[in-house]
């Protein structure tokens, strides 16, 4: 059985419509030039990091990879800014979602356009202090750690491709 026949709604090709963004996931790793977004799926041992924002969404921490920005360095960024966490092992990339868009421009000028990648990864990390929530980001109320059951239904407010996509986490990730 392939990983699409056991995760079906990640592989499932999709519409986001904030971005304007056709997408399909992909276990193949995209070239470093196409990624302009990478989030992490953190563990703190077997648990899951998850950070809540203001409209009560749990989510996974990452963003939007800064112009000249190495991804490892747009990860270590983005877990100070989101989960208040630093790493404490490898990143592992898990996968990404391939993207067009059919907006005009690109979201920030340094990105490809029409064609770019979001990148999934996995990380050891540990919780250091709150999230340092900058001005021009998501403001992040709580963060915290679950196991993945509980993981899985609080993400999936934020998409309906997530649980999928932590059980792939979970199971690739090496511990």
């Amino acid at each position: 059985m392939t990983l699409a026949d056991r995760f079906p709604v990640l592989h499932a090709p999709t519409r986001w419509e904030w971005g304007g963004l056709d997408v399909q996931f992909s276990t193949e790793l995209p070239p470093d030039e196409l990624v302009t977004n990478i989030h992490v799926v953190c563990f703190v041992g077997d648990r899951i990091v998850l950070c809540r924002d203001a409209r009560d969404i749990w989510f996974l921490p990452g963003g939007t990879r800064e112009a000249g920005e190495s991804i490892e360095d747009c990860v270590i960024r983005e877990l100070i800014e989101e989960a208040g966490a630093e790493l404490t092992g490898p990143i592992h990339p898990i996968g990404a979602h391939y993207a067009t868009t059919d907006r005009a421009t690109p979201y920030r000028p340094w990105q490809p356009h029409p064609h770019k990648a979001w990148l999934w990864c996995t990380a050891d990390v540990t919780l250091t202090g709150p999230p340092t929530n900058p001005d021009d980001a998501e403001q992040i109320l709580e963060v915290a750690t679950f196991p993945l059951p509980e993981a899985l239904t609080r993400a999936a407010r934020d998409g309906h491709h997530l649980p999928d996509l932590l059980t792939l986490a979970a199971e690739l990730h090496p511990h």
